[in-house]
């Protein structure tokens, strides 16, 4: 699978209302907690890869989930696409003993609150980021690679239908931006 992702800065606010007006499905809120891991055979830094643990909550239902996502390189230089392979996790202290008995380091933690929407094929999250600022995510999975360019295309017009513009996207991962500041 591929993940097809565009993402920019934005107030949240403004974009709320305008998925108001666009009747777009508002799907649930979630809060998350992503621990990143450097990997002892290689710098994830260097060939743009992350493996993560997410502890995610959901307020709302009361319901929580793990899971471990690892993440390939960039595929293109005009939005976060990349291969992606994600999967539960029980008992996200045990993958946590797992993988440091392995070598991998805990790099940083990202907390972020989310709000996701649906429209048009294409999910919209709105991130409040801890430390980093708030923004929107517009993003799909397709199957193959030949189909990236169009689900990009669709993603972009998504965020022009949000009085977004796609030139403003940052292929920075929030734990990149966060290290950053």
């Amino acid at each position: 699978m591929y993940e097809v992702e565009v993402k920019v800065p934005a107030a949240l606010e403004a974009v709320r209302t305008r998925l108001e007006a666009l009747d777009a499905d508002r799907e649930r809120v979630i809060s998350q907690e992503d621990t990143y891991y450097d990997a002892p055979h290689r710098s994830f830094v260097e060939t743009d890869e992350a493996l993560r643990i997410r502890r995610e909550s959901e307020p709302e239902s009361g319901d929580d989930e793990t899971r471990i996502t690892y993440k390939g390189p960039l595929l293109d230089d005009e939005s976060k696409s990349r291969e992606e392979f994600e999967t539960a996790v029980e008992d996200d202290a045990t993958m946590d003993a797992i993988l440091t008995n392995l070598g991998f380091e805990p790099a940083a933690t990202v907390r972020k609150e989310r709000e996701r929407f649906g429209l048009e094929g294409y999910t919209i999250t709105l991130d409040a980021v801890d430390g980093v600022g708030e923004y929107v995510e517009v993003e799909t999975a397709v199957e193959a690679e030949s189909d990236l360019e169009s689900a990009r295309n669709g993603a972009y017009e998504v965020l022009e239908r949000l009085n977004l513009d796609p030139n403003d996207q940052l292929r920075t991962s929030y734990l990149g931006l966060l290290l950053e500041s």
